[in-house]
């Protein structure tokens, strides 16, 4: 019997969206983002959101739908997704969840935990403290209040190492201890999971590739936008790769041969901290270790 709810994981430049469109072209299914920079209507080309001609194939749901200025938390996300999978299944169509963000999956199948938010101060503090002492000197820090933590956040993952520090700040216990006390959102049983784990060196030359398709797609106007606005350099959409590499070359501050150069690095140290959350956060989900999309299809499972 074909499950109802299909979680699709794997990193940028996988094939992930076109393989989730082909299953819900099969299936009748609809499609949920599971993405957390694809959420962000300023970010279509650097986030590579399905285009318009895609989204006309199939239903398309948390794709483009925040504003930039409109930071969306996980348990908001979840939130979100949950309504939607209930909607799709009163419809009688499968529910096709598709992206990148592991904690989106991980609070699906594990449980989110009610951690406290940081107020916008504290936050600051930790950044700032984080820019001035490196990531050597904080990940020593969160080690000594948070081991566990320290262990699992993949090396250049500033985004969960400032986190967790965050979350000690302002509660006194680890993050680690927070997170013990959930319970999945989705039944044991009721989904099925797939993860591409595509070979490194593959998925960097399509990395670079689509990167390369982004700046000839006019990407350079996307970020000039979004830079004029002015926004919070901490939220979500200002920290898309691309978004800081590009801004500065357009600010007149680096050639744009660098920013390229840079935005290709930080886009390939992306690709492999998502390869290393699949490696370790999803360990019993089936895989798919090609970028051939026949035999991504086939590790699915349907024919």
């Amino acid at each position: 019997m074909e499950p109802r709810i299909w979680l699709i994981a794997g990193p940028t430049a996988s094939g992930k969206s076109a393989l989730a469109l082909r299953l819900a072209r099969q299936t009748g299914g609809e499609i949920i983002n599971a993405d957390a920079l694809q959420l962000y209507a300023d970010l279509r080309l650097l986030s590579a959101r399905p285009s318009p001609e895609e989204e006309a194939q199939a239903p398309h749901h948390l794709f483009g739908v925040a504003d930039g200025a409109d930071g969306w938390s996980v348990g908001r996300w979840l939130r979100a997704a949950l309504a939607l999978i209930d909607q799709i299944g009163e419809r009688g169509r499968p529910a096709i969840l598709v992206g990148g963000t592991g904690l989106y999956f991980k609070a699906l199948t594990e449980g989110l935990a009610d951690v406290p938010t940081a107020s916008r101060a504290v936050r600051a503090q930790v950044e700032a403290r984080y820019d001035a002492e490196g990531e050597t000197a904080a990940r020593a820090r969160l080690a000594k209040v948070d081991p566990a933590a320290a262990a699992r956040i993949a090396p250049g993952d500033r985004l969960r190492l400032t986190r967790a520090l965050e979350v000690w700040e302002i509660s006194g216990k680890s993050i680690t201890e927070w997170q013990s006390r959930t319970t999945p959102a989705l039944a044991p049983g009721a989904w099925r999971g797939l993860a591409l784990e595509p070979p490194r060196k593959a998925l960097y030359d399509r990395c670079d590739a689509r990167l390369a398709a982004m700046v000839e797609a006019d990407a350079l106007a996307e970020v000039a936008a979004l830079a004029a606005r002015g926004l919070d350099p901490l939220l979500p959409v200002m920290k898309a790769v691309g978004v800081r590499e590009f801004s500065a070359h357009l600010a007149g501050q680096i050639p744009f041969d660098q920013a390229l150069d840079d935005a290709r690095r930080e886009t390939r140290r992306y690709a492999k901290r998502q390869l290393t959350w699949l490696r370790n956060q999803m360990r019993e989900w089936p895989r798919a270790e090609s970028l051939d999309p026949d035999q991504q299809w086939r590790a699915l499972g349907l024919d």
